[in-house]
């Protein structure tokens, strides 16, 4: 009765999925080409307020630079700048937290012996949160 349960539920979700608008393929044409503009809009933009930011940072780095006396220092130090610490949780952690949970809750609920469905639903929950948002922080340019 149970298995018979889930068969129905689950061609009941299918059959609710069918897609009764069928776009043509010039309208799909039309709607990727305006993405991809977009797109490109979004990046020429970005790129323009970095520029912005480079000059502002220049000629704030020129007012300092002419403002200190010149010290003559006889030691070979070199300077590194440390880059801003990214603040929060990566996409990727969250992912991962995410998914844990979501697959345990998962497993427990299919699988009811000791916990054993908990686990390993939370590990491939985990795995799958993590890797999903790694590809949102590479596109983010939060990780390499």
């Amino acid at each position: 009765m149970k298995k018979l349960l889930g068969i129905v539920i689950i061609a009941a979700s299918l059959a609710a999925c069918n897609n009764k608008y069928k776009a043509s393929s010039e309208e799909r044409a039309d709607s990727i080409k305006m993405m991809k503009d977009s797109l490109t809009l979004d990046s020429f933009k970005r790129v323009e307020t970095a520029k912005l930011e480079a000059e502002k940072e220049q000629q704030e780095a020129a007012a300092i630079a002419a403002s200190k006396p010149a010290v003559v220092n006889n030691y070979n130090t070199t300077t590194t700048q440390a880059e801003p610490q990214k603040k929060g949780w990566s996409s990727a952690a969250k992912g991962a937290v995410i998914g844990g949970a979501a697959g345990a809750v998962g497993g427990a609920l299919i699988d009811k012996k000791s916990g054993r469905g908990a686990v390993i639903g939370g590990a491939a929950g985990a795995g799958a949160g993590y890797l999903i948002g790694r590809d949102k922080d590479k596109k983010t340019g939060r990780a390499q």
